[in-house]
């Protein structure tokens, strides 16, 4: 089946990710996730039979009912009052995107044989997946602490026939599902609503998305940022990879390349200059976007060993014979690389919109505002009053939220991350920073018109020409608005076969 991906013990990462949301795969379980899991439950299956022990979450309440036992007769009982009860998310939808990941997640991280989980519960979050069949889960909600809970408790109501899904074009009940589906609802056993539950998957899956994504936006920061060297009639010399040497960044060493391979063969980047000198949001984009790509690293890295992880609770270890009530759940890592993520992302914008305002300054040869007949004309005054918007705005989404925590549970989970706070509020910069590249393209494609017939390179006159199909010259005044829609999308769609590099 080259369809499928298997779920397994092997590292899951952005290109797998990448290559499983692109082509459409289908999940199914390798048979060492299917052994592990059937083990970890035949394991936890005995051990209630043989003791009555309390054990936390198995055979107790949870959070600060931690104490109160359960009698066995009433675990599944438990287990989907749990669900039910926990299925406090509000707010705005989370996109399907997301939702395909939290799935994804969820079912790696429950395959490593730690939780207990049942097969069949496993193989019906498979089942939604496989058939787009999304659990409608909110926003708001999670505390990114006791894991992503309200957000967790949505994506398993499902499974019992509760909540809402997507289905084909409409959002019907989970009963209704069940029905459509010919499916019985999954009886859950000890421990099983807690391992839904329990997890950072809400959190992961926004930190998944908006770095497949963000990878994409530095590389066409890179781009944009080549068109307004030449749009800028910018020396080449700042890129030269001797200076780089000496201050050897990975990202920073990265992006001189990239810029040197954007311009090679220009006719513009090669001409003598008369400045010798150039605004450092030109002179200095290797520092700056290099910076983020560093970032983006590191940001990765965590991502990639949270995916691969085990991250509900308690954890059940059969070699030692032991089952753990642990802190797994906790979403501090992922707290601060998001929060990380969102200041890297904001300072791509914040550079690209310092060259939009060169651009429209009169400057080098440029008109003012990059139109014939400026006076009569506005020209492109107001894209920039926009971009500095959208700068400013991200600039207050990128104030952490991983230095707050609130008291919950009474006071059984005191300090939280505020992780998925960490999450959404992300997803909103990455948007805001394809709204900033895209002005900086539109203004950079006009002004290079006043350039010719000096040519630019080969590569980049081919992105300004594509560009130009969509998004035209103007030499009057016109409702910028559409264009500015227009080049958001030429941004979003724009392919780039090694952005994930």
């Amino acid at each position: 089946m080259q369809n499928h991906h298997y779920i397994s013990s092997a590292v899951l990462d952005l290109e797998i990710i990448h290559d499983i949301i692109k082509n459409n795969k289908k999940l199914a379980l390798s048979d060492e996730s299917r052994l592990n899991i059937q083990k970890s439950r035949e394991y936890l299956d005995n051990k209630i039979k043989e003791s009555d022990v309390p054990v936390y979450g198995i055979n107790t309440g949870f959070g600060a009912l931690c104490n109160v036992k359960i009698t066995s007769e009433k675990l599944t009982e438990l287990q989907e009052n749990l669900v039910r009860s926990h299925a406090c998310g509000t707010g705005d939808m989370v996109s399907k995107p997301v939702i395909k990941l939290m799935l994804l997640l969820k079912i790696q991280s429950l395959s490593y044989g730690n939780s207990g989980v049942a097969l069949a519960t496993v193989e019906r979050l498979i089942d939604l997946f496989n058939n787009d069949i999304l659990p409608v889960v909110y926003e708001q909600g999670s505390l990114g602490a006791s894991g992503d809970l309200a957000p967790l408790a949505h994506l398993a109501l499902p499974l019992i026939g509760d909540g809402e899904v997507y289905f084909e074009d409409s959002v019907i009940s989970g009963e209704e599902l069940l029905q459509k589906m010919d499916w019985s609802p999954v009886k859950l056993q000890s421990k099983e609503g807690l391992a839904l539950l329990n997890g950072t998957q809400f959190m992961s899956a926004h930190g998944v998305y908006a770095l497949l994504k963000a990878y994409k936006l530095s590389y066409m920061a890179d781009l944009i940022g080549a068109i307004s060297v030449d749009a800028f009639d910018c020396n080449l010399s700042p890129f030269d990879e001797l200076v780089h040497l000496v201050r050897p960044h990975r990202g920073q060493i990265k992006t001189a390349e990239r810029i040197r391979q954007f311009l090679d063969g220009s006719e513009i980047a090669e001409s003598e200059k008369d400045n010798v000198q150039d605004p450092y949001s030109f002179r200095c984009i290797p520092q700056v976007h290099g910076a983020s790509k560093d970032t983006l690293a590191f940001v990765r890295k965590t991502i990639k060993t949270e995916i691969n992880s085990v991250t509900d609770n308690p954890n059940i270890f059969i070699e030692a014979d032991k089952i753990i009530s642990g802190g797994n759940f906790h979403g501090q890592p992922l707290a601060l690389g998001l929060d990380y993520l969102a200041i890297s992302l904001s300072e791509l914008a914040n550079i690209s919109e310092r060259r939009t305002y060169q651009l429209v300054s009169g400057l080098r040869g440029l008109p003012n505002f990059l139109v014939e007949n400026p006076g009569l004309n506005s020209g492109f005054m107001i894209p920039q009053y926009t971009a500095a918007s959208i700068v400013s705005q991200n600039k207050q989404l990128s104030t952490p939220a991983s230095v707050d925590s609130i008291v919950s549970s009474n006071g059984q989970e005191d300090h939280v991350s505020m992780g998925a706070n960490s999450a959404t509020k992300l997803l909103k910069v990455v948007e805001n920073l394809n709204s900033v590249l895209a002005i900086e393209l539109f203004n950079a494609s006009q002004a290079m018109h006043f350039r010719e017939p000096a040519k630019t390179s080969a590569l980049l006159s081919a992105v300004i020409e594509n560009f130009r199909k969509e998004v035209p010259v103007l030499t009057e005044d016109r409702t910028l608005a559409p264009y500015i829609k227009k080049a958001k999308e030429f941004v979003e769609i724009f392919e780039a076969e090694d952005f994930l590099d």
